[in-house]
């Protein structure tokens, strides 16, 4: 689909469609710095939001598959005014509501070349199992072509700190 088949509101986050992979890196104060692999994809279906996946792994010193780590999916809502709404699930036991704003910060021959998203957790649902997690904030840009992003978390009695960023190319 191309851009100019989008919905309107929809247009302004173009950039984050197709397919995503790379490497990030990870850390908290409760557990040993690691390095993972991930794939994330972002589609649309011609309604106006997006479809979000995302499913990481754990890698090895030679850049090889571990086991698999975090998986999340949901949807992507822009809003008016520049604001998004962002719903994901994962399977430890989380739901999350995250609000944020989105802006084009750089266009080229009518294609999107810089632009970012800044969300922060509006609502978070846990199950009884769930680990103690009170907040969160994500960073999403789009910087010289590639998806660079950061997770910062409130969990586990710890305050907000970084826990996560990758920089990821696009995979299609």
């Amino acid at each position: 689909m191309s851009v100019s088949d989008l919905p309107e509101e929809l247009i302004p986050l173009s950039w984050l469609i197709g397919r995503w992979a790379g490497v990030g890196l990870g850390q908290y104060p409760t557990i040993e710095d690691f390095r993972f692999g991930q794939e994330i994809s972002f589609t649309t279906d011609g309604r106006p939001f997006l479809s979000y996946a995302s499913r990481s792994w754990l890698l090895d010193d030679d850049g090889e598959k571990v086991r698999p780590l975090a998986l999340e999916t949901g949807f992507w809502r822009p809003r008016p005014d520049g604001e998004v709404e962002v719903m994901l699930a994962h399977p430890t036991g989380y739901s999350e509501l995250w609000l944020g704003t989105h802006e084009v910060l750089g266009i080229e021959d009518a294609r999107i070349t810089g632009a970012r998203a800044t969300l922060r957790t509006d609502v978070i649902a846990a199950s009884p199992s769930a680990k103690p997690y009170s907040a969160g904030e994500r960073l999403y840009g789009l910087v010289n072509g590639e998806l660079m992003w950061t997770f910062d978390m409130a969990a586990v009695g710890e305050p907000m700190t970084n826990h996560l960023s990758a920089r990821l190319r696009p995979a299609d």
